[in-house]
């Protein structure tokens, strides 16, 4: 109970904060609901010239208005989009897309795909969509959430990747060929993101399976990186997965090593993990150390902390959205207004911009609609309701649309000082900065829920609460439910307490009927059953729109069973 109030309180408090009418968007006179739908067209003129000029190939190329293959040959777009099409209540195109998606992809192809790549795009992205399935009205099998054929899509997909982590230090290799596994004359070398960025995608997949093996290779790649950070506590760019040398020593929070801080800290927050956040917490220390100047973190050796680039890269921009996690919100405004200064000079975020100079760096003048600095504006207005994040989602739809805007879709800005178009539309931009600018003008979003709504479901392990909220965006914005990893517990030792307390508020219960007060209505909800009423139902699936008239997830008191329940763990019936 500690570990989960310590974890996952400040993210809970973080999405459940509300503030008083007159804050955020009507102080400056921002049309949110105008900008909201302005998203939804951009995502479907994007959407639509996919489907009808690239697909099934990876990715829309907008200016020939053709396709082509690019992490692999999996109709990448599709799976990316999949949950965004839900987040804008595209039912029915969900459904249809699943379906496409069982008939089409083969994960059994002789291809060398990036062990990065696909496990953020495609393994989160059909994760995300198998635990989000039911609420888009698919028909799931019994079992579901522990069964499905997304999640089996997922788990094959991941099986491909697993040679990869088959090295003396448990560091994969950044390449792996999906039919063969590595091949003989593969780089050893890959980037520090390459190598901590599975746990989110791995623990989860173990979670809902019962393979352990999954969850054990990402640990043993973090504590890899972890083992083998510099004495003064940084961590390197690039290193060799053999031998465990750094090969580029450069340490920031940029490109080659961001999402293995992410996910130290998500990864925390997904599984109560104790060690993974104090990871985080020592990293944090060093980076602030030795890499933060005026709010801007620079590049330094990671040995000597001595500065080796004093340049913003535009990957950079998720660290303030990371630091509201964390609860930092302070500091995290203060880099993100930074950040933002830049983009207001260019209209985008170039992807390298020098610090001293005030100015794009050579060739790294472009701007391939990233979503990095949306989608900390989109964290940092769940937590303090600032008009001027709501500002840069106004900017970055008028930007986006004035200039990177053609007959096909969206292309990637090649130079931001007179907005060339490179003839690329990356994924990406369906699977992240669409979702974080629409979640940005969609305060009432299911994605938003703070608890008080949550569905019920009975799996073959017990009685299990789903969609209450505290959802985990893996890197690549494929929302994780963190209820759904206690629904399809395999071993005893998870159940620890759970039978007692349960056995201990059913007796009380007994006496006083248990209802939720519906916060539409104020009318009573249904009454929680007794587990021998529960053990008499066929195992499948049943929805209680339960409601209450306080939010479940919010920060103020409750008992501990209250919290239990909609945190997700595993109501276990008499058997």
């Amino acid at each position: 109970a500690g570990s989960v109030q310590r974890f996952l309180g400040p993210l809970l408090c973080l999405w459940a904060l509300r503030l008083p009418p007159g804050c955020g968007a009507a102080a400056r006179g921002l049309d949110v609901a105008s900008y909201r739908e302005r998203v939804r067209a951009m995502f479907y003129h994007a959407y639509e010239h996919y489907l009808e000029s690239a697909f099934p190939y990876d990715e829309l190329r907008p200016l020939t208005c053709d396709g082509q293959d690019t992490w692999g040959s999996f109709s990448l777009t599709l799976i990316d989009a999949l949950d965004t099409l839900l987040i804008l209540g595209n039912v029915s195109e969900f459904q249809r897309v699943v379906n496409v998606l069982q008939e089409g992809v083969d994960f059994d192809i002789d291809v060398n795909a990036s062990v990065f790549e696909t496990n953020i795009r495609v393994v989160g992205g059909l994760l995300s969509a198998h635990l989000l399935s039911r609420k888009a009205g698919v028909e799931v099998e019994a079992g579901w959430p522990c069964s499905g054929p997304l999640l089996r899509m997922a788990e094959e997909a991941a099986r491909k990747l697993l040679p990869a982590f088959q090295t003396p230090t448990g560091m994969p290799y950044g390449t792996v060929n999906l039919l063969h596994g590595v091949n003989p004359g593969e780089t050893p070398v890959t980037c520090t993101a390459g190598i901590g960025t599975f746990i989110v995608e791995f623990a989860t997949l173990s979670h809902l399976t019962g393979d352990p093996v999954f969850e054990d290779v990402a640990r043993k790649a973090l504590k890899a990186l972890w083992k083998n950070r510099s004495d003064i506590g940084l961590v390197g760019n690039h290193i060799d997965v053999i031998t465990a040398k750094w090969v580029a020593q450069d340490a920031g929070i940029g490109a080659g090593v961001d999402s293995y801080f992410e996910y130290l800290v998500k990864g925390a927050i997904l599984l109560q993990d104790k060690e993974l956040m104090s990871m985080f917490l020592e990293y944090n220390k060093a980076i602030k150390n030795y890499t933060k100047f005026d709010d801007w973190y620079l590049w330094v050796q990671m040995y000597k902390g001595t500065v080796s680039m004093p340049v913003f890269q535009s990957l950079e921009a998720y660290w303030p959205g990371l630091q509201s996690l964390i609860g930092d919100v302070d500091n995290a405004m203060r880099t993100f207004l930074n950040y933002y200064t830049v983009w207001k000079q260019f209209g985008g975020l170039p992807e390298f911009y020098n610090i001293p100079q005030g100015y794009t760096v050579d060739k790294r003048e472009g701007y391939p609609l990233r979503p990095e600095l949306i989608e900390s504006a989109m964290y940092l207005y769940r937590a303090t309701r600032d008009p001027t994040l709501l500002e840069l989602g106004r900017d970055a739809v008028e930007s986006i649309e004035k200039i990177s805007k053609v007959d096909c879709g969206f292309a990637t800005i090649k130079d931001l000082r007179d907005h060339r178009l490179d003839n690329r539309m990356e994924s990406f931009f369906l699977a992240e900065t669409i979702k974080y600018l629409y979640l940005l003008f969609d305060p009432d979003n299911f994605i938003h829920n703070d608890g008080s709504d949550f569905d019920v479901v009975l799996t073959p392990y017990g009685e299990c609460v789903l969609s209450a909220g505290g959802y985990i965006f893996n890197t690549e914005a494929h929302p994780i439910d963190p209820a759904a990893l206690h629904c399809c517990s395999r071993r005893r030792e998870e159940q620890w307490q759970v039978e007692d307390l349960m056995r201990e508020f059913y007796s009380r219960k007994k006496s006083k009927k248990f209802t939720l007060k519906s916060a539409a209505n104020h009318g009573e909800g249904q009454s929680a059953k007794d587990p021998e009423d529960a053990s008499s139902e066929k195992a499948g699936e049943k929805r209680n729109s339960r409601k209450s008239s306080h939010s479940l997830l919010s920060c103020p008191s409750q008992s501990f069973n209250s919290k239990l329940a909609v945190l997700g763990q595993v109501f276990l019936d008499n058997t």
